[in-house]
């Protein structure tokens, strides 16, 4: 299934910079019986549902002349959403000084979810300051260690 996503995203990501959108993710999976090959675009203002109609007819038009994907599929172009899924170097580095939600393969002081504000990253290492009942701790998780990140919503 990764080989879909990537010639996906080789595909998608001269259409979606040529209106100036980023691509930040695409997904190909299975739910129930169907099969769904999703891709997550964005650009600074937010994008609309005019520019993701735009990238689903381009991308459909090529997906059909080169014909990567074997059977029947539900093509689906939005936006990332608030809690924008952190998956590139320059994700974690835009995300800096903001509250992210981080989950590893194996524990890391006992833990494998962490939410808290994002310090720094480095390539190697991420950083989050924690709430751990009335204090804040740092915790550094290896990159490699990092099953999945993404921007999580804090309300009040």
């Amino acid at each position: 299934m990764s080989k879909v996503t990537e010639v996906v995203e080789q595909l998608a990501t001269p259409i979606v910079n040529d209106l100036g959108l980023e691509l930040v993710d695409v997904e190909y999976v299975k739910e129930g019986r169907d099969w769904f090959l999703r891709l997550y675009i964005d650009k600074e203002s937010g994008v609309d549902i005019e520019e993701c109609g735009t990238v689903s007819e381009r991308l459909s038009e090529k997906l059909d002349e080169l014909d990567p994907i074997p059977h029947n599929y539900f093509l689906e172009v939005s936006s990332p959403g608030a809690e924008r899924p952190l998956k590139k170097e320059k994700d974690f580095i835009s995300a800096i000084g903001k509250n992210v939600f981080v989950k590893t393969y194996e524990p890391i002081d006992g833990e494998k979810s962490f939410e808290g504000i994002l310090l720094e990253y480095d390539g190697q290492t991420v950083k989050l300051e924690i709430k751990v009942k009335t204090r804040t701790k740092t915790v550094e998780i290896p990159f490699g260690k990092v099953a999945s990140a993404r921007l999580a919503v804090t309300f009040g």
